[in-house]
C-alpha cells in the first residue's frame, strides 16, 4: 500500500468522525473503507442510550458501501482519538465476513498510523468456510 493511499483514507476517516453520535462514550470514532474501484465510502459510530443497539464506525460504512451494491473491499482506515483505534471483535466478525483480505490502517488524530492485515487482527476467525 502506498502512503498516499492511507493518508487519504485516513483524512476521509477524520472528517466522517466529526459527525460522531457519541453522547454516552465521548469516544468519536471515523471510519474509510476503500473498494478495489477507488470507491470510498464512511461511516462514524452512532450510539444509543441502550448500548446493544449502537453502531461502530467500521460497520456503519461497511454497511453503507454493502448497501450501494459494493462487495468488494481492499483497505479500511480507522481513527479514534490521541491513540490508534483498533476495530472491535464485532466489527472484525463482520469484516472478515465481507473483506477477510482487507487490510486496516489504524490512526490516531495526529496522522500516525499502524497497518495490519484483518487475518492478523483477527486470526482463526469463524466463517462459512471453517465451519
Amino acid at each position: 500500500m502506498n502512503n498516499t493511499d492511507a493518508e487519504h483514507l485516513i483524512e476521509m476517516a477524520k472528517e466522517a468522525r466529526e459527525n460522531s453520535y457519541s453522547p454516552y462514550s465521548n469516544f468519536p470514532v471515523g471510519a474509510a473503507l476503500m473498494t478495489p474501484a477507488g470507491e470510498i465510502y464512511t461511516g462514524t459510530n452512532v450510539e444509543n442510550g441502550v448500548n446493544g443497539l449502537s453502531l461502530c464506525a467500521e460497520r456503519v460504512a461497511l454497511f453503507k458501501a454493502i448497501s450501494e451494491g459494493e462487495r468488494e473491499f481492499e483497505k479500511l482506515a480507522v481513527v479514534c482519538g490521541d491513540t490508534f483505534c483498533r476495530p472491535c471483535g464485532a466489527c472484525r466478525q463482520t469484516l472478515k465476513e465481507h473483506a477477510p483480505d482487507l487490510t486496516v490502517i489504524m490512526a490516531d488524530t495526529s496522522g500516525n498510523y499502524e497497518i495490519k492485515s484483518l487475518k492478523e487482527l483477527l486470526p482463526k476467525a469463524f466463517g462459512l468456510d471453517e465451519a
